[in-house]
């Protein structure tokens, strides 16, 4: 922990999901919040590189992550992989949940960024976890990441942000945890 935040480069980024937990120590947490959900608990970990998301119900557990492709991560339990080169969805049914995701990444013009990363800054502020990075870049913004979890009486809806101002783009992700009754 404490090295200095240097965001990998969105190429280098890969998405994972597992159906078994995974050690916290793999990851290096900035951030870290628990939201109880339906008899569950979901734990939302802001990473250097992305986040994880851990949840931990009856009968089932699931950990979404984001890191960079060459992380040591084991491949059991590996349920979906994917880099971040456009869109994707995704989706698993599980023992107790329905999980559903939407990926994406936007690369954006130079205004048009600053506008996005500053509406993020302040949502994030407003209803969710958020990390800042360090300014090292040419146009004087940190890279952040920004995590909201809505719980809505059917599901814990997930979106998370993740700004890369060296190349203009935010990493998008959107999950869907749905109990099955």
């Amino acid at each position: 922990m404490g090295a200095p935040l240097v965001r990998p480069a969105v190429a280098e980024l890969e998405f994972r999901l597992y159906d078994r937990p995974l050690h916290p120590e793999l990851f290096d947490v900035v951030a870290v919040k628990s939201v109880p959900h339906a008899g569950a608990r979901l734990t939302v970990r802001l990473t250097r590189t992305g986040h994880s998301l851990s949840w931990a119900g009856p009968g089932t557990y699931l950990e979404e992550i984001i890191a960079t492709a060459g992380a040591d991560l084991p491949e059991t339990g590996l349920r979906l992989a994917h880099r971040f080169d456009g869109g994707r969805r995704g989706n698993c049914v599980f023992p107790t949940v329905r999980y559903q995701v939407s990926a994406q990444v936007e690369v954006l013009k130079p205004e048009q960024f600053i506008h996005v990363h500053a509406e993020l800054l302040a949502d994030g502020a407003r209803k969710g976890l958020v990390f800042h990075g360090p300014e090292n870049n040419r146009i004087g913004l940190s890279p952040i990441g920004v995590v909201i979890v809505e719980a809505l009486p059917q599901c814990l809806s997930v979106n998370a942000f993740h700004t890369f101002p060296e190349e203009f783009a935010v990493v998008k992700t959107q999950s869907l945890i749905e109990p099955i009754t």
